[in-house]
């Protein structure tokens, strides 16, 4: 749908300059820009490309020359990425809402707001709820007494497993499981594991006299707050007695695995192949980068940062960036790594 430059300016909250009637129908990188289209050129790197550009219209760095480039109109910010946060949600493919679809399945019990769309195949157990203004693509599960708040979104083949409970405005991708059981097991006597930690490896392991896992059963669900998005493939397991909780405004990636009893706070990030195991405490505002590692009963506090591939393997205090394998603070990361840079010969 086309848009006039000074509505999209008027949605960033940002300036626009020229022909601000101008029209454009999408947003496109400046080398393969059509003269309907919006160029993003929001750093001089882009100065050249743009230079070469059948756009007629861009969006662009602070104190661009935008008229002596060519362009017609101009849009400029001073935030690249928050811009490309309003922009995309401008043109962002709106989703359609038609209904219940008949092939899907819903159990007499159930209660389904208004205006919510069900897609073909989807499973909507007893005594689920779901709020008004929900989308529900295809081939899901929603098992018995789950609540899905008003707005969530839940594409094709997510999982949730009995008794979740979803906020509003939440975005389920493809392939999420919510609520399955926790990875919990115990022996008899003492696991091999367990004597390992114990002895911390000086002794040799012999084979146990029992050496069979009974499960511990998840009887405590999930809670997921408002606002959480969680990328495709990822799962978030039952609590054992407690519910598993994730706080509001929380952004999980693709692959990430937050395991059973996890707490993990407001506006977090996760990022891809993440794992949080059973029990772990993430405090609000923490970024965990991608591949990181947090490990079970531990607690991560207020605004931690953990580098990519980092591993946490004890409790971390507030505002702390961690690095590394086992995770320590930065400082004392690159010192270790110039360390051993001077012992390469």
């Amino acid at each position: 749908m086309a848009q006039t430059v000074k509505d999209i300016a008027a949605a960033l909250g940002a300036e626009a300059f020229g022909a601000v009637d101008l029209l454009v129908e999408r947003l496109a990188e400046p080398q393969g820009a059509g003269t309907g289209d919006l160029a993003l050129a929001m750093s001089p790197k882009y100065a050249d490309a743009l230079a070469a550009t059948k756009a007629r219209a861009a969006v662009v760095w602070a104190d661009a020359d935008w008229s002596s480039l060519g362009l017609e109109a101009a849009i400029v910010v001073p935030r690249a990425r928050l811009a490309m946060a309003g922009l995309t949600a401008a043109f962002t493919r709106s989703v359609n809402f038609e209904g219940i679809h008949p092939t899907a399945i819903i159990h007499a019990t159930a209660t389904i707001g208004q205006n919510v769309h069900v897609g073909p195949y989807t499973i909507i157990a007893a005594g689920v709820q779901i709020d008004e203004g929900c989308w529900i693509g295809p081939q899901v599960n929603i098992d018995a007494n789950s609540h899905i708040g008003a707005q969530t979104q839940i594409e094709a083949g997510v999982r949730i497993g009995q008794g979740v409970q979803i906020g509003a405005r939440v975005a389920l991708q493809p392939g999420v499981v919510i609520g399955a059981d926790g990875f919990s097991f115990v022996t008899a006597d003492l696991s091999n594991e367990e004597r390992a930690f114990a002895t911390a490896g000086r002794t040799p392991l012999a084979p146990p006299q029992d050496a069979t896992r009974h499960k511990i059963h998840s009887l405590g669900s999930v809670v997921i707050g408002d606002d959480v998005d969680i990328g495709a493939n990822s799962t978030v397991d039952a609590g054992t007695i407690r519910p598993t909780r994730v706080g509001r405004g929380t952004k999980i990636d693709n692959l990430v695995q937050v395991g059973h009893n996890v707490i993990v706070g407001e506006e977090c990030v996760l990022c891809a192949q993440t794992a949080v195991a059973g029990s772990a405490v993430i405090g609000d505002r923490c970024v965990l980068g991608g591949k990181s590692g947090v490990k079970d009963n531990i607690r991560l506090g207020m605004d931690v940062v953990v580098g990519g591939a980092g591993i946490v393997l004890s409790d971390v205090q507030d505002g702390r960036f961690m690095m590394g394998y086992p995770a320590v603070e930065m400082p004392a990361f690159r010192a270790a790594q110039k360390a051993l840079r001077k012992l390469v010969v």
